[in-house]
Formats: C-alpha cells, sequence, structure tokens
C-alpha cells in the first residue's frame, strides 16, 4: 500500500470531513486550536494535581479548607489587572502573554521548589511556609487566566454553527492531552526502573513542572501560526457580536477625538471600569445563567474530590505516593473524557441540540450524586468524582463555552474571568462548607440523618441546576434565532 503524506492527508480530510463536518474554511483553524487546547489541557493536568499534594506536603491538610477561601480573594486583584490588559491588548496577543508569564513562572516554582529549606525536601509542614501558598495560588489562577482565557480567544473566532461542529474536537484534543500528561506523570511516579526509583522526590516533582511549563510556552507559536494562516474574514466568530464591536469601537475612537476638541466631553460618558465584567455579569440574566451553570457543578465536585483526596493520602506514605495516586484518578477522567467527546459530544449537540444537551448535564450529575449518597462508599466516590468529571470535561464545557459565542467582547473576556476565578471559588467554598456540615452530622448524628441532610442538599443543587440549564438553553435558542447579541445595550 502506499502510505504517501498525500494519502494521508486526504484520509485525515474525509475521516474529519465525515466525523465533525467542519467546514473546509474552518479546519486550519480548529486543528491549531486543537493543538494550543492539547498543550494547555495537557500543561494544566500536570500542576492541578500537584497544586494539592505539594499544599499538603508544605503546609499542611489542616490548611487546605482555608487556602480554598483565602485563594478566593486573592485572585480578585489579579481579575482587575486582566479586565485592564482586556481594554488595551488584542485578543490573541493576551492569550499568548499569560501563557508566557505562567510558562516562566512555572519554571521558578520548578527551581525553588527544588531548594532543601523552603522546598519539597524539607519535609516539616507549616502554615509560615510562604512558599507552600504562592505555589497554590499561582495554580488556582492557572484556569481563569489561562485555560478559561483559551475559550474565551475561541469563543471570540468561532460562529455558533463552527461551534457546534468544532468544540468537540478541540475538547477530545484536549482530553488526549490531559490523558497523556497524566498517564506521564503516573508512570514516573510508580515507576520500578531503577534509574527513575533512584530520583528524589522533589526530582521527579521539578521534571514534572518544567515539562508543565515548556508545554505552555508552546503555545503561543500555535496561537501565531493561527493568525498568520486563516484569513481575518475567518476570524470575526459570531457575525452579529462582531458588528456590534466593530460600531463600538468606531464611536469610541469618535468619542476620543470629541474629548481632544472639547474637554467638556469628557464627562458624557465614562469609558468601563475594571469592574465591568463583575457589572454585566450581575446585569445579564443569561450570563448570570452561565455562572449558575459553573456554580452548581463545582460544589458538588469540590464535596467528592475532598473524599477522594483524603482517601488518596490515606492510602500514601509520602507525596510521590499521594501524587501517583491522583494522577492515576485524573488518567482515568481524561481517558473517559476523550471517549466522551470523541465519540459523543458532537453526536450529542447534532441530535439534540445544545438546550437539551445542557439538559442532559445536571440530570446525569443527579444520578451520579445520588448513587454516591446511596453506596456511602468512598471507594465509589471516586468512580462518581470521574464519571462527573469526564462529563464535566467532555460535554458541559464545549456546551458551555458555546453559549458565550452570542455575546460582547466584555462577557466573553471579562464577565468569564469573573465567573471563573471568583465564581468558581465562591463555589468551592461553599463546597468546603457542605463537607463540613457532613462531617458535623457523621460524627454527631446517624447515618440515616446524614443520609436525609445529603438528600436535601444534593436535591436542591441538582433542582436548581436542571431549572437554569433549560431557562439558559431556551434563551441561547432565542438569542441565536433572531440573531441577537448579548450585552449590546
Amino acid at each position: 500500500m502506499n502510505f504517501n503524506l498525500r494519502n494521508i492527508y486526504l484520509n485525515t480530510r474525509w475521516f474529519l470531513k465525515g466525523l465533525f463536518n467542519i467546514d473546509k474554511q474552518d479546519r486550519v483553524k480548529t486543528f491549531l486550536l486543537t493543538a494550543a487546547f492539547f498543550l494547555v489541557i495537557a500543561s494544566y493536568t500536570l500542576v492541578k494535581e500537584l497544586k494539592d499534594s505539594i499544599f499538603i506536603e508544605i503546609v499542611g491538610k489542616d490548611y487546605f479548607a482555608t487556602a480554598k477561601i483565602v485563594s478566593m480573594f486573592v485572585l480578585i486583584p489579579a481579575i482587575l489587572l486582566y479586565a485592564y490588559l482586556v481594554d488595551n491588548m488584542r485578543r490573541y496577543k493576551l492569550l499568548c502573554a499569560y501563557s508566557i508569564a505562567y510558562g516562566i513562572f512555572g519554571l521558578l516554582f520548578a527551581y525553588f521548589l527544588g531548594d532543601s529549606s523552603i522546598g519539597i525536601a524539607n519535609t516539616v509542614a507549616s502554615k509560615y511556609r510562604i512558599i507552600g501558598w504562592l505555589f497554590y495560588f499561582f495554580i488556582e489562577g492557572y484556569s481563569p487566566f489561562v485555560v478559561s482565557l483559551f475559550w474565551a480567544f475561541a469563543n471570540s473566532v468561532n460562529s455558533p454553527k463552527s461551534a457546534s461542529k468544532s468544540y468537540a474536537f478541540m475538547v477530545a484534543g484536549s482530553k488526549l492531552g490531559g490523558t497523556l500528561s497524566a498517564g506521564m506523570a503516573w508512570y514516573l511516579f510508580s515507576c520500578s526502573i531503577p534509574s527513575v526509583m533512584n530520583l528524589s522526590h522533589t526530582a521527579k516533582h521539578q521534571i514534572i513542572l518544567t515539562i508543565s511549563a515548556s508545554l505552555l510556552l508552546l503555545v503561543p507559536i500555535l496561537i501565531y501560526f493561527l493568525i498568520k494562516k486563516v484569513p481575518g474574514r475567518y476570524l470575526h466568530g459570531y457575525e452579529a457580536a462582531y458588528k456590534v464591536e466593530k460600531s463600538k469601537a468606531k464611536d469610541s475612537k469618535l468619542e476620543e477625538k470629541s474629548i481632544i476638541k472639547k474637554e467638556s466631553s469628557k464627562s458624557k460618558k465614562p469609558k468601563p471600569g475594571l469592574f465591568q465584567g463583575l457589572y454585566l455579569l450581575i446585569k445579564y440574566p443569561y450570563v448570570m445563567g452561565i455562572f449558575g451553570m459553573i456554580f452548581f457543578y463545582e460544589i458538588v465536585n469540590v464535596i467528592l474530590s475532598y473524599h477522594r483526596i483524603m482517601l488518596a493520602k490515606d492510602f500514601s506514605s509520602n507525596i510521590s505516593g499521594l501524587s501517583c495516586i491522583l494522577f492515576e484518578q485524573i488518567f482515568w477522567v481524561h481517558l473517559v473524557g476523550f471517549m466522551i467527546s470523541f465519540f459523543g459530544t458532537n453526536a450529542l449537540l447534532r441530535i439534540f441540540g445544545e438546550r437539551k444537551t445542557l439538559l442532559f448535564i445536571p440530570l446525569a450529575s443527579g444520578v451520579l450524586i445520588f448513587g454516591f449518597i446511596y453506596m456511602r462508599s468512598l471507594s465509589f466516590a471516586i468512580v462518581v468524582f470521574t464519571c462527573l468529571r469526564a462529563i464535566n470535561y467532555a460535554i458541559s464545557y464545549p456546551v458551555r463555552e458555546s453559549l458565550y459565542v452570542p455575546t460582547v467582547k466584555d462577557i466573553k473576556f471579562k464577565s468569564k474571568a469573573w465567573i471563573d476565578a471568583f465564581g468558581t471559588k465562591f463555589a468551592k467554598t461553599i463546597g468546603g462548607f457542605s463537607n463540613v456540615l457532613f462531617n458535623f452530622v457523621m460524627a454527631n448524628g446517624s447515618a440515616i440523618m446524614l443520609f436525609w441532610v445529603q438528600i436535601s442538599i444534593f436535591g436542591t443543587i441538582v433542582a436548581a441546576w436542571t431549572l437554569t440549564a433549560y431557562l439558559l438553553g431556551v434563551k441561547f435558542n432565542k438569542v441565536i434565532a433572531k440573531n441577537q447579541v448579548i450585552g449590546a445595550d
């Protein structure tokens, strides 16, 4: 058989067209976005799991809940800086800047965590060890300022039609990246080869952090090729939103000229402030609905994640053992997510559309949650955690992100940053208090009382989550049908 490059290209082209039905002009854009997202999630998977194990080792597990609460407030100045940069930088340059910044800081943390006094080698945990807190806060900002920024950029260059066709493919690529990086880390921490076994716990974690930072530094190269290779007319995204933004930019220039000519015009219309994203989040129920989809998921995720991390800590004798267990679990999360996104997400969107697929997310999650309540097993909690995260990554993410497409730039970037940073941390705080309540009831009540407390709390969450998904789906369909733009007024 003739396996030349042209045959490989033609077969790949046929496969993509048949399976994902991606339009010809969008294929290069989709491929480059997928490759960039592959690197982002491969990098994020490595540091996200290390965040918990390194913090527990350096600071201590008793301050785990405190770190989640404090991080919610620490990120506010970072969001304000981000809002300022959104107004003063091109969207692709912003993504490149944050990728480079997080890559460089990742390398610095890899270096300093190797220090014998302040790094991992010092096994005496203390709340006064600043580097543990700094590393935790650094990784907490990874999601809103790298992962979410990537999605904001993708939402700004894709129309609702192209998003429904290509987002499942992009997520499948990211899950493949997460699977490979988690598998590599799992192998490194569990490997029985002498040359690997002889590496210290510190060296293993430094290797993982260095690989993560290096992957992230490759992202700007792919974004550069995207801007150079894809014609500008295919990077407009949702055309109605593009026209609104273009009109706003024109009005802004006219206003600046007017200010120069006449100083009194300064008081006519103030420029959007640093809290513009938060203002738009509160003003538009549609944006608040997107917040709700993330908020309800994160509460449930934190409750289940707490059980799996404490279980992993009990079964591990050192930091490498803890990291090994966490990477093993996240490997299966990404592998299951890859299978769902590759074979199921696109089919769900094509057959049922965004509205019904949105409803599927809380309903499927509810079944898993109530299964966890009924079984009341920590091992089953890991299974539920894996499936719940896989659904979130493979189905919820692409559907939820496509909801940003018919919105203005300030919502795509600024409101999204508030939702993914402050909003998710607020939800995690609620989830943390729920765990405290469950532990209190378990210690002072009965198993039946705990069962009904969990049923009441989870039942309320799933019901509110389902209602939010329904209303959000209805609004999305109306906006697209009428060619409207959320935030245009």
